[in-house]
């Protein structure tokens, strides 16, 4: 059974547990942070995606994403850097208050670090916000009971070389696949709101390690 993830009882146990690593994570340096929005689309708790504008530089451009950039020496900390960067992308202002922790921070190819930052943004209908066309393509909502069924689960073997290396989970049949950092950090957040719902049976390393 999903639990009440939106319940102030559920918002108080996450709060709870991501105490330690908020404390720990927020001050320290990184090279981005993104918002993980955690919403309710007509009253069902959903997680809040972008999908990067074809338009952008790099290889992430067209992929699923979520909302945040590149740490500004002008931000705070990491926190400040996800809401500033979510305000800039779909202009939806996220108070500090709604901030509800620190998640495991994830690690991209060039070992840069990139810490997710987890908030209850409330109601939300995804049609009504306005995307910057310059860095968003689209805006869509993935319902928590969607990412937790089993038929809608994957995982990806990456090799080098002829040899395994590390799995990661990919989200299948929505609007978009969503994979790579962002599937890992959809993990981690699916692991701290449905403890005992959420089974990962990934095989080996979660992710490659800096």
């Amino acid at each position: 059974m999903l639990p009440d993830c939106l319940s102030a009882e559920g918002e108080q146990r996450c709060r709870r547990l991501l105490a330690g690593a908020t404390a720990r994570l927020r001050a320290r340096p990184a090279a981005a942070a993104v918002l993980v929005p955690l919403c309710s689309v007509h009253g069902v708790p959903a997680l809040l995606y972008t999908l990067r504008s074809s338009r952008l530089a790099g290889r992430h451009k067209g992929d699923v994403s979520f909302p945040g950039g590149k740490c500004d020496p002008a931000d705070r900390d990491v926190v400040h850097t996800a809401l500033r960067e979510t305000q800039e992308e779909l202009g939806l202002a996220v108070p500090e208050e709604k901030v509800w922790g620190v998640l495991r921070p994830v690690h991209d190819r060039e070992k840069a670090t990139v810490v997710p930052v987890l908030a209850g943004v409330g109601p939300l209908d995804p049609q009504s916000l306005r995307p910057n066309p310059e860095e968003v393509d689209e805006v869509f909502a993935l319902p928590l009971a969607h990412l937790l069924q089993e038929q809608n689960q994957g995982y990806t073997h990456f090799c080098h070389g002829g040899h395994f290396q590390y799995t990661l989970p990919v989200f299948l049949h929505g609007p978009h696949r969503v994979w790579g950092l962002t599937a890992v950090i959809t993990e981690f957040t699916l692991k701290l709101l449905a403890p005992g719902v959420y089974q990962p049976r990934l095989a080996g390393p979660e992710l490659p390690r800096g």
